[in-house]
């Protein structure tokens, strides 16, 4: 648990990665990096939820810009027609990585210019109110684990949330690795 007395510790920047017993179809085998966490909720963007688009097919807007070809991906089950730009770059030691959330246009541009950054449009994103987050974590409903920066660029789509969970453990990759209908076992 996260909790200390009753002063929550922020698990910003970390992922959540969906329990495989999980059938929520929100949240089923996704994995969410949470941006902000705290006493009052939470909120993240699934990372494997590509829809297939680049910002210029998707807004009119962007189809003329240096974002034309940043991938949109479904962020979560929040506000799907929010548009929500977010960057990461990996730690040149290799100790971590930078989120840019909710950054603006402008900012977007400019950090694509930069190494080794990861440019990302999200439709909607995925929030918890206060103490929800605590609560589905009291109940096994997420795995949180650290951010590995070089995984979650190298990956996409659905087989980043089997990749990740796999890395974990091995009773973890056995049921990463199960198949949806337990009779195809």
């Amino acid at each position: 648990m996260r909790e200390r007395g009753k002063e929550i510790v922020s698990m910003a920047g970390s992922l959540l990665l969906a329990h495989p017993g999980m059938r929520d179809p929100n949240f089923r085998r996704t994995v969410v990096l949470l941006s902000a966490h705290g006493d009052d909720g939470a909120i993240g963007l699934v990372l494997n939820r590509p829809m297939s688009k680049q910002l210029g097919e998707l807004n009119a807007e962007f189809a003329a810009s240096l974002l034309a070809k940043v991938p949109v991906y479904q962020g979560g089950p929040v506000q799907t027609d929010q548009l929500i730009l977010a960057a990461w770059q990996a730690d040149p030691l290799g100790d971590g990585f930078k989120l840019h959330f909710g950054i603006d246009v402008d900012k977007a541009e400019a950090l694509q210019n930069e190494a080794d950054v990861q440019l990302r449009a999200f439709l909607g994103y995925s929030g918890w109110t206060k103490g929800q987050l605590e609560n589905e974590l009291k109940q096994n409903t997420w795995v949180v684990t650290p951010v590995n920066p070089g995984l979650v660029e190298r990956e996409e789509g659905p087989g980043l949330w089997r990749t990740i969970l796999s890395g974990l453990s091995p009773e973890w990759k056995l049921m990463a690795n199960e198949p949806d209908d337990p009779e195809m076992n």
